[in-house]
């Protein structure tokens, strides 16, 4: 099966790599000449583990390829994969698709009869309709498919947990399109058991749902540790006591200074701007988000208490095996990537 994969970041690279590593062709794409030319030479732009080993060995295997040419990957390809940035907007918090825009305007000339073109980025649910749309005002006569597949990969696991997944999600509007991609996953081995086959929409869903629970968890507990630092209870045993119920599970109950990095913010306040736009107020992920932001404040507020006043020029970081916050006199050149 011929693979193109539109969007060489986090999702895109790790798809790429590891659908080259199962067998099958892919060519990645980005407009990014010189992230391309690095990936040409064997060079990858982000860490994570066993993903460098499996891009020379699908190199090596003339499995995958890079391009900056939109053609080259598209014309032959049996399936198309949008894995480009969603960045929330700046003026309104919304998810922010123009990389989706251009990425479907760029490559919709190309499309062979048949393809199927899949949404791997996370996109607000309707996408899938915009996309459809899209390459239908380019080419009227085309038969083509679009289907979502929501990515789930954690930092420091992804190859992990795109090669051995607790789901993958398939959103499709028609038999050929579900079967395709069902193929395309049970040749990495994946059990169809834990492969879900659901509509479009549903699927787009799926990911900013998941996303806004975890993101709940961790508001929530951590407003539980505060609480019990007024009553004086031990925040640890409780995480422990609750986590040992099976329906709540102990994982994402780890008190600390709030959620950040690239998803958990953008993509619950996606869903509350998806609330808000169909009418149907997301008021749980609304005050998690508040309740967010006044964590992280707080913490602010604390240390630079320690500091004289001023976290200028800082930069603080927690670890399991040391809680307390070690501040730095410059800034840290390390940067977290994903949540």
């Amino acid at each position: 099966m011929r693979i193109a994969v539109l969007g060489t970041g986090y999702v895109g690279l790790v798809s790429a790599a590891c659908f080259a590593e199962a067998g099958q062709h892919v060519t990645c794409v980005d407009t990014e000449e010189a992230k391309i030319s690095m990936l040409s030479r064997g060079e990858v732009p982000i860490y994570e583990p066993a993903l460098n080993d499996l891009v020379c060995r699908g190199r090596r295997r003339r499995r995958v390829y890079f391009s900056t040419d939109p053609k080259a990957a598209v014309a032959g390809a049996d399936i198309v994969f949008i894995a480009v940035g969603t960045p929330a907007r700046a003026s309104d918090g919304h998810a922010d698709l123009s990389q989706v825009h251009m990425a479907v305007e760029g490559f919709a000339s190309f499309l062979k009869p048949g393809t199927v073109v899949v949404t791997k980025s996370t996109v607000p649910v309707g996408t899938g309709d915009v996309v459809e749309h899209l390459i239908r005002s380019i080419r009227p006569d085309l038969e083509f498919q679009v289907a979502s597949d929501p990515e789930f990969l954690r930092a420091g696991r992804a190859v992990e947990d795109f090669l051995r997944p607790d789901r993958v999600v398939i959103g499709a509007e028609s038999d050929f399109a579900a079967a395709r991609l069902m193929k395309l996953y049970r040749s990495i081995g994946i059990e169809r058991e834990r492969i879900l086959v659901t509509d479009r929409r549903s699927s787009e869903l799926i990911k900013y749902a998941a996303n806004g629970f975890l993101a709940t968890k961790i508001a929530f507990i951590n407003e539980v540790a505060d609480l019990c630092a007024k009553v004086d209870a031990r925040i640890g045993d409780v995480t422990r006591g609750i986590g040992l119920d099976e329906r709540i599970g102990g994982r994402y109950l780890q008190p600390g200074p709030g959620f950040g990095g690239s998803c958990f913010p953008k993509d619950a306040r996606a869903l509350a701007k998806m609330g808000e736009y169909h009418n149907s107020p997301m008021r749980i992920i609304e005050t998690v988000l508040t309740s967010n932001d006044a964590r992280k404040r707080s913490m602010a507020r604390k240390v630079a208490a320690i500091c004289g006043g001023t976290l200028r020029g800082k930069t603080i970081a927690t670890s399991p095996s040391r809680p307390t916050p070690t501040i730095c006199a410059t800034p840290s050149p390390y940067r977290s990537r994903r949540p």
